[in-house]
């Protein structure tokens, strides 16, 4: 029996007003959305992944989770650029959750949108 494949592209984060989250992520991401309406903001991010931002009171079923329960991660290839995107998220006023580290698996910092979803920023140690 042939089963289909499914690969997930679509990332979706519930959030209180997408209009709002769309500017802070445009700024974040340096783009536009490629879709904009009152309750759902869709970003495309790497060829074939979408980011869609929609808002949580229309979610069906109704959402349960809340924000910071899981991350958004962006990958980074070296310490500098991870140290760059810190520097230049802190200045447009993006809360900051963990200054930039050096953990087990990379260097990282962490921080959250506006609706407090974590936003992981890091680059994988020299293995």
């Amino acid at each position: 029996m042939n089963k289909p494949a499914l690969n997930p592209k679509f990332f979706l984060m519930y959030v209180a007003n997408p209009l709002a989250s769309a500017a802070f992520y445009t700024q974040l991401l340096g783009h536009p959305p490629i879709e904009t309406s009152e309750t759902f903001v869709m970003f495309a991010l790497i060829p074939g992944t979408m980011l869609g931002l929609w808002a949580r009171h229309t979610v069906e079923p109704a959402a349960s989770g809340s924000p910071g329960a899981s991350e958004l991660a962006f990958t980074a290839p070296d310490v500098q650029a991870v140290t760059t995107t810190y520097n230049a998220w802190r200045e447009r006023g993006v809360v900051i959750a963990q200054e930039p580290t050096a953990m087990d698996f990379g260097y990282t910092f962490v921080a959250l949108d506006l609706d407090g979803h974590r936003l992981r920023v890091f680059a994988r140690s020299e293995q």
